[in-house]
Order: structure tokens, then C-alpha cells, then sequence
């Protein structure tokens, strides 16, 4: 009996070392973020950026809460760094307004994305150091060289409602 405990445990040992090697030989698995649905996922990231965008707007006119608009610069500069996950190639639906030009010309988009990255981040950084003159001159450019500049490249025109 106490030999058939000792095969046992032995027996469950071994399995469990097995599928501990195998588990950190392949990886864990992927975590999943968002929704699973990336066409919903991205709309929704899009949104977010807006809204962001529309929160600096209202700060600068209300007399300028610099260094508040940090946090949403930052929310931008963190966002655009999911963007390229959020276009895998096939995820063109009659949902999306993304045009097939972004796997065509791939290489651009990640440019694009990259490019918002680093005008959130000065735009961040600037807010942060409460350089109204600096954080102006980022804001003057910033929607053409960041969002504009992409949708006009890589999204359908919006219905008009």
C-alpha cells in the first residue's frame, strides 16, 4: 500500500514537472486586452484620444491648466502606442472605416502611429515643465501631424450626419 502512495505521488510529480517545462518552454499564453472584437477595441481607443483631445482644447480656453493637461497628453502618447496591435491584418469589416491602404503601405502607418507617440510625449513634457509657450507651439501642430495626417492617409471620410 504504502508503495502503491510512494508510485503515486512519483507518477504526479513527474506529470507535474512535465507540463511545468512545457508551460516555460512555450510561454504563457497571450493575455488578451480589450474586447476581443479589434474593430470595436480600436474605435473605442479612437474615442478615448478624442475625447483627450477636446479635455486639452477646453483647459487652454478655460485659461490654462497646463500642467493638468500632462495627464491627457500622456493618455494620448500611451494610447497611440497600441494602435498598430489594433489593425492585424484581415480586420477590415463593413464595421471599420479603416482603409486597406494601412497593410498596403504598412511601414507608414507604423510611422504615423510612432509620430504621435513622440508629439504626445512633447506635448506631455511641456505640460509638465508648465511651458505655455512650448506646449502652444506643439498644439499648433499637433492634429495636422498627428490625427489628421493619419485619417487622411488611412481612414475613410466619415458620414456626414
Amino acid at each position: 500500500m504504502a508503495r502503491r502512495a510512494t508510485l503515486r505521488r512519483s507518477v504526479m510529480m513527474i506529470v507535474l514537472a512535465a507540463a511545468t517545462t512545457t508551460a516555460c518552454i512555450t510561454g504563457s499564453a497571450p493575455r488578451m486586452v480589450g474586447t476581443g472584437d479589434v474593430v470595436a477595441d480600436r474605435q473605442r481607443i479612437m474615442r478615448l484620444q478624442g475625447e483627450q483631445m477636446t479635455d486639452i482644447q477646453n483647459k487652454i480656453k478655460a485659461g490654462g491648466n497646463i500642467e493638468g493637461i500632462a495627464g491627457n497628453a500622456e493618455v494620448l502618447a500611451i494610447t497611440s502606442m497600441q494602435i498598430t496591435s489594433l489593425f492585424p491584418e484581415g480586420s477590415l469589416t463593413d464595421k471599420s472605416n479603416a482603409k486597406p491602404e494601412i497593410w498596403v503601405r504598412w511601414g507608414e502607418f507604423e510611422a504615423t502611429a510612432r509620430n504621435m507617440t513622440i508629439w504626445s510625449e512633447r506635448l506631455r513634457d511641456a505640460a509638465k515643465n508648465k511651458d505655455q509657450t512650448a506646449v502652444a507651439d506643439v498644439l499648433k501642430d499637433y492634429g495636422r501631424v498627428t490625427c489628421v495626417s493619419c485619417h487622411d492617409t488611412f481612414r475613410k471620410p466619415l458620414p456626414r450626419s
